[in-house]
């Protein structure tokens, strides 16, 4: 199977639809060298240039914590730190204009540790002065479910994480600090993060990639069962109104389109099509106000180009009014992350 590759994008090309509306991208990550299934073992700033430069109108971007570029030594809790080191000198890079107008990076997400309760405040004190200009916040990943079989990469790998008295005191920590927190699980740890946000109502939190619907192993052929779960997750979380939600990710395997298997990739209209009924449900129950396109790049990359990728998001978008779709394509995402204009 092509499975991802530039060579492989390139086979579908697409003129870009309304090439003028702002946007920013406020989920993409940056690694090096990092050993994965997928055909992206780099994704630096040249890379993530060419995209958001093919096309589009990208004037700012969200870097999103991917375990990388970590200290090697020190501290186990502070070696995240790195990371956000690593980004921001990326960052100042992007800020030159020599990759393009525009601004990759220009807010930045790390990770600390939760679970380190009120001990987390030295860490996310470090990541600030990492990046004070454009550190926002943290995600801490507690994707976990009872199947072995369905793939779990999160560095914290436990179940109930985000009802212990640990992490809820770190989560704290976060929001005195003005700090955001992304939301990374799987569709049945919904109503748990629907528990955290009703606790601490003044914590912003993102919720990535449409709140993490699975539908691969032990959820495959089981779509009437599992979307109704997934639906009725995602309406109590949008109960809560300080949870925002990512309207992407569903080009990872795991949300169970074959994509990324194609001879051909898909096209923007077939790809619209695919993901109407899961982001039109987001956007329902949340409100535009509350969701933001995202890339997920170069995670997303395995079955679809950033161009075709966005002209779907615009398609996705249309029946929707210009203040609305501005929210939704840009102005959220600048809200929440802070992110001034040029």
């Amino acid at each position: 199977m092509p499975f991802g590759g530039n060579d492989w994008l390139a086979l579908n090309q697409e003129p870009t639809l309304e090439p003028d509306l702002p946007i920013c991208d406020p989920h993409h990550h940056f690694w090096d060298l990092r050993p994965q299934r997928i055909p992206y073992q780099r994704y630096l700033l040249h890379e993530l240039a060419a995209d958001i430069n093919s096309g589009h109108n990208v004037a700012s971007t969200v870097f999103i914590e991917a375990r990388s570029m970590y200290r090697s030594d020190g501290p186990e809790e502070m070696k995240p730190v790195g990371e956000v080191e690593f980004v921001q000198g990326l960052a100042a890079a992007s800020g030159s204009g020599l990759y393009g107008s525009g601004r990759a990076a220009a807010a930045i997400v790390g990770h600390a540790n939760l679970n380190l309760g009120d001990k987390v405040k030295p860490v996310l004190e470090a990541l600030l002065d990492a990046s004070p200009n454009r550190f926002r916040g943290i995600r801490h990943s507690v994707t976990w479910d009872p199947h072995p079989e369905l793939e779990n990469t999160a560095a914290h790998n436990w179940q109930g994480q985000l009802s212990t008295n640990d992490f809820r005191a770190g989560a704290k920590i976060l929001s005195r600090m003005g700090l955001t927190l992304e939301g990374w699980l799987y569709a049945p740890q919904l109503p748990e993060l629907a528990d955290l946000a009703k606790s601490i109502p003044d914590l912003t939190i993102i919720l990535n990639h449409i709140g993490g619907l699975c539908r691969v192993g032990p959820y495959a052929n089981r779509d009437d069962e599992v979307i109704a779960n997934w639906k009725n997750g995602i309406s109590q979380v949008a109960q809560c109104p300080n949870v925002m939600v990512k309207l992407g990710g569903v080009g990872m395997p795991r949300t169970g389109f074959d994509w990324h298997e194609r001879e051909i990739p898909i096209g923007s209209e077939e790809l619209a099509e695919a993901m109407a009924p899961f982001i039109h449900y987001c956007i329902d129950q949340f409100g535009p106000n509350r969701c933001m396109f995202e890339s997920n790049f170069p995670v997303d990359k395995v079955s679809y180009s950033y161009n075709i990728m966005y002209n779907a998001f615009k398609r996705l978008s249309q029946g929707y009014t210009p203040t609305e779709r501005a929210a939704m394509l840009h102005d959220t995402a600048t809200q929440v992350y802070r992110i001034t204009a040029l």
